[in-house]
């Protein structure tokens, strides 16, 4: 399973393009801030609509600007974690993960939560919670929405070093367990060479 992206997408005095190749594994956008990256990840989303070009996740078509296919996000199957991690503050995180949790999905919830190591964390408040914590609980509640693919925007940012290498094991666990296609976006050279398989740089 693997990511086959071709987009453009004009945005305001900025021409945003990008190019992925088929290939398994996670892939990386890799450049500073205010390059586009995030732009993509909302095209692949189905949040931003390209002027042209296609996108497919494993084979499957989910935007071809010359065919006029254009899936909604509810039907994209993606599993968004955004840079703030966008909890619902009025639910604990149990409850958190159960809204997202799709009947039948493949991600068993008891599993995910022993993956992520967030047991002890289910019956608080998502103001309680760290940013590595509120990060773990946003990553479970993306992979209970039962995914095709996995898009990841900064998911380090405004992490201490402790945290960051916590979330850094994690991903390198989700990446060689689950075998879930992964987008990643970056400005963190060091993170970008560990975790990606193929890397875009955008500059």
């Amino acid at each position: 399973m693997s990511f086959d992206i071709d987009v453009r997408r004009r945005i305001g005095d900025a021409d945003v393009a990008c190019r992925i190749a088929p290939g398994a594994g996670v892939t990386v956008l890799f450049g500073p801030s205010g390059a586009g990256k995030t732009s993509v990840l909302n095209m692949v989303a189905g949040l931003l609509r390209p002027d042209a070009g296609h996108i497919r996740v494993a084979e499957r078509t989910l935007f071809d600007g010359s065919t006029g296919i254009d899936l909604p996000p509810e039907a994209r199957r993606a599993g968004y974690v955004f840079q703030d991690a966008r909890l619902f503050p009025h639910l604990r995180v149990r409850a958190n993960l159960l809204y997202a949790w799709r009947k039948g999905a493949a991600a068993d919830v008891g599993d995910v939560i022993g993956l992520l190591g967030i047991a002890p964390l289910l019956d608080r408040w998502p103001r309680t919670l760290s940013g590595g914590e509120a990060k773990r609980v946003s990553i479970g509640r993306a992979l209970l929405s039962d995914p095709d693919f996995l898009l990841l925007d900064e998911p380090l940012a405004s992490l201490d070093r402790a945290r960051r290498e916590e979330i850094l094991a994690l991903l390198e666990r989700l990446r060689d367990q689950l075998r879930l296609p992964i987008l990643l976006v970056t400005h963190d050279h060091s993170e970008a060479e560990r975790l990606g398989d193929c890397i875009v740089p955008f500059d």
